[in-house]
């Protein structure tokens, strides 16, 4: 998939965090409470700077970490519904130059992942 930079996934952004995301972007320089926070469910996610993420740059119109930018945002528009469905965001206007290889890897790698993340929450007290 080829990125368009359309800005839709760096709105309002909730994305998760693993230990691992957190520990790259802090070797980048970064401290964890300056573009991080922890959630009601006990979650690290991404800040938002107004209604961008923390590392997008409006006036670039791009991810200031793109190469170290947080998993998720690496496996975007996949995504698993409730049911740890995988679906495509429809709100990606790139969506669909996903082959079906390649959502089946995304979503694998975004299972493995949450499951990482639910792991972590767990040890630090919040019960997935």
């Amino acid at each position: 998939m080829r990125c368009s930079h359309c800005r839709k996934c760096c709105q309002e952004t909730m994305m998760e965090l693993s230990e691992a995301d957190i520990a790259r972007l802090e070797r980048r320089g970064f401290r964890r409470d300056e573009f991080s926070y922890i959630g009601v469910d006990g979650i690290p996610r991404l800040k938002n700077a107004g209604i961008w993420c923390f590392f997008y740059d409006p006036e670039a119109g791009r991810c200031r970490e793109y190469r170290s930018r947080p998993l998720g945002c690496a496996l975007y528009p996949v995504n698993l519904d409730q049911d740890g469905e995988v679906f495509i965001d429809p709100l990606c206007p790139e969506a669909q130059s996903l082959d079906r290889k390649e959502v089946q890897l995304k979503g694998r790698r975004l299972r493995a992942l949450l499951a990482t993340i639910d792991a972590e929450a767990s040890r630090r007290g919040r019960q997935p």
